[in-house]
């Protein structure tokens, strides 16, 4: 808690990051927010890779720290190939949450068939199912329209992240200060 503390501001500037990148993907057209979702998704990678291996170096009593490390390696990695490959990132995040849904669609029908006797609100998973199987149907028939929809999913989602991040960032400060004048006082 207290290395937490100590680099309060590293979650600030996770969560300002997340809430300018949603901001700017509702703002600029398409084709362009493509690319910049693109950049910055591996600009985040990149020190969000970066924070975790600073973080597991410098706290060598963390339980977790090779795990905390591992994924640093990791997110750098992704970063690399991001920014490698822009295009081919885009093409195949989309694509990905498709077959993602798809495949989850199914599973969600098979579920709910096998357990239609013994299963409270089973319609409601077989529903699901079915609108999982119907988005990504259309996100494969029109990938254009797709990549916009989740776009604006995307950026809402990181402004409501970064405005979360950003409040813990300010609440972890704040237990710093409380930490400081209880141990003055």
């Amino acid at each position: 808690m207290e290395s937490m503390i100590r680099y309060w501001w590293i979650n600030l500037l996770r969560g300002l990051l997340a809430v300018v990148l949603g901001i700017l993907l509702f703002a600029l057209p398409a084709m362009f927010t493509v690319l910049l979702l693109v950049a910055f998704f591996g600009a985040y990678m990149l020190l969000d890779g970066f924070g975790s291996i600073i973080f597991s170096l410098t706290h060598p009593k963390t339980n977790h720290r090779w795990w905390i490390f591992t994924d640093g390696i990791l997110s750098i990695l992704i970063a690399v190939i991001v920014f490698v490959w822009p295009g081919m990132t885009a093409v195949f995040l989309l694509y990905f949450i498709a077959f993602w849904a798809i495949f989850t669609g199914i599973l969600e029908i098979i579920f709910s068939i096998a357990q239609w006797k013994v299963l409270p609100g089973k319609v409601w998973i077989l529903i699901g199912g079915i609108l999982s199987i119907i988005f990504g149907g259309l996100l494969l028939a029109n990938p254009l329209a797709g990549a916009l929809a989740v776009l604006w999913l995307i950026a809402l989602y990181l402004i409501l992240f970064g405005i979360a991040l950003i409040i813990f960032s300010f609440w972890l400060r704040g237990q710093g200060k409380a930490i400081a004048q209880a141990v003055t006082s």
